[in-house]
Parts: structure tokens; sequence; C-alpha cells
């Protein structure tokens, strides 16, 4: 089992799920994030007074796969992120981390069959 940290802009979040759920990913955890990579934030104007923006917004991802569906996850959620074609600066990025346990909470069902 694996889980992913994903982070990715806030406006790519409806199509990342619905393509997740199209490959069998049903059960994600969404959160608000802020943060920033080498976009180092922006300037804005606001009321005539232009300020920096240091901490984007974006949104997190919390998925639990079994090890058999992390290259699928991975490649759809690169997909469906991406900006354009190609893709730019302040797509997101996923992280891989083994998870060495899964309870579901109310049938204490433990290992694969939890996620």
């Amino acid at each position: 089992m694996k889980m992913l940290l994903v982070t990715i802009q806030p406006n790519k979040l409806h199509a990342v799920r619905e393509a997740l759920q199209a490959v069998g990913v049903y059960r994600l955890t969404v959160l608000d994030a802020q943060g920033y990579g080498r976009q180092k934030g922006h300037s804005a104007v606001y009321s005539g007074v232009e300020y920096q923006i240091h901490l984007l917004r974006k949104v997190s991802l919390e998925i639990m796969v079994n090890d058999d569906f992390v290259d699928r996850a991975i490649d759809t959620i690169c997909k469906a992120a991406r900006t354009g074609t190609i893709g730019s600066i302040g797509d997101g990025k996923i992280f891989v981390v083994p998870a060495l346990e899964s309870i579901t909470i109310n049938d204490n069902v433990r290992g694969p069959s939890a996620v």
C-alpha cells in the first residue's frame, strides 16, 4: 500500500477527481492548502496599492492505493492536473509514501482490503 500526497491547482480538483474515479480510485481526502515552490508567489493590486502574495492557494489530496494502483493513479493525476499539453510551473507535485497499515474503524478490517 502507498499513500499519494498530491498538491494541485484548485481549478483542477474536479478534473482530477473525475479522472481518478474513471480508473477505479474512489476514496480520497481533499484539504485546502497554501504554499509556493518555484512560483514564489506573485504581486497583486488592491485599492491602488500593490502588495506581494507569498503563499498561493493549492489543494492537497491524500490518496491511499494498493500497490497495483500506484502507477495508474499517478499517470491519471499527471494527465488531469497538467495545464495544457506540456504543463507549466505550479501544476503540482506527487509524493509517494509507503503505508504500513490500513484499518477501517467501523469493522476493524486491516490491510489492503481496508483501502
